[in-house]
């Protein structure tokens, strides 16, 4: 079975010889290539998006974040430039990757997406006005970036991708970004557009959201997300998602970065794996391991390949 099929009938719930185990940013030699792999089709110059906001990177390794919105005013919107589609620019790359991949499982993503794009263009504060006073001005730009990500979707299918991540936070520590109702109302559809829209072109969804998303999970398995991805597990209801989609829904799950990955043991890590596919997994399928490597956040060089290998111990 290569590692390709591994991932497919781990979403479809067709019995996968093992978990399959996406790793991210490997900085040891004895972490090993993994299942799936992410190209990058977004542009960036420097650290200018092509959605023209500047990124401010951190010195300590982490991801950094926006500086000032671009569309302060709406009037602002009329002389915005959009991005193009840039082809070659965007597969540059790709002839590597391809080769690279070999027989593993691919997906593209423009990196950071949806409202998270739109946040970076509008700014925290006029993107949660924009929600809650719900904005025709607002949901218009966000319909046009819908729009350019459906075109780049439809790249994808072409350059023969498996799939299509989308990377968009909904969540903070505690609770969700927007009212469920409010989400539902506002986005939800406009998600659902998206996702449909990729299906009819032969590929599969993944979605990823930090924070606690634990009130629209089920949303995401409703729309038809193939593969969602818990980033924080540990302020998600586990328990309340597991009983909710267990064997009806893919996920794909880290340990938790912030709390057992980084200060538990090799040990709790382990214990830490085995819960959390009890809970989300079966044996069928419906499980996708997430390794990334933090060392920026204290993590060891110990825990990192603990990681590794506990979620390679579930199902052997």
């Amino acid at each position: 079975m290569t590692a390709r099929e591994l991932v497919k009938k781990a979403i479809r719930f067709e019995n996968p010889d093992r978990i399959p185990i996406l790793y991210k940013d490997r900085s040891l030699q004895t972490i090993p290539e993994g299942d799936v792999m992410i190209y990058d089709i977004s542009i960036i110059w420097g650290n200018e998006s092509e959605w023209g906001y500047r990124w401010q990177h951190m010195d300590d390794g982490t991801m950094g974040q926006p500086e000032d919105p671009i569309i302060k005013d709406w009037d602002e919107v009329k002389k915005y430039k959009f991005p193009e589609l840039n082809l070659d620019e965007r597969i540059k790359g790709l002839e590597e990757f391809k080769k690279q991949a070999g027989d593993r499982y691919t997906v593209t993503s423009l990196g950071i997406s949806g409202f998270n794009t739109y946040m970076f263009i509008r700014g925290f504060e006029n993107s949660m006005c924009d929600l809650c006073s719900e904005s025709a001005e607002g949901m218009e730009l966000f319909d046009r970036i819908l729009d350019f990500e459906n075109e780049i979707i439809s790249v994808t299918a072409e350059l023969g991708f498996d799939g299509y991540h989308f990377y968009d936070d909904w969540g903070t520590q505690d609770n969700l970004l927007a009212a469920p109702a409010l989400w539902r109302k506002l986005l939800k559809g406009r998600y659902q557009g998206q996702i449909e829209h990729a299906h009819k072109l032969g590929l599969d969804t993944w979605f990823h959201s930090c924070g606690n998303i634990t009130a629209i999970v089920g949303d995401f398995h409703d729309i038809g997300v193939d593969v969602i991805n818990i980033s924080q597990p540990n302020v998600v209801d586990i328990d309340e998602v597991g009983k909710e989609l267990k064997g009806k829904q893919c996920f794909m799950v880290p340990i938790s970065y912030q709390t057992v990955s980084i200060s538990g043991t090799p040990e709790e890590i382990r214990q830490e794996a085995k819960r959390l596919f009890t809970k989300l997994g079966t044996e069928e399928g419906g499980f996708v391991g997430y390794v990334e490597d933090y060392h920026c956040l204290g993590m060891s060089d110990e825990n990192l390949e603990a990681c590794v290998g506990a979620f390679a111990e579930l199902i052997q």
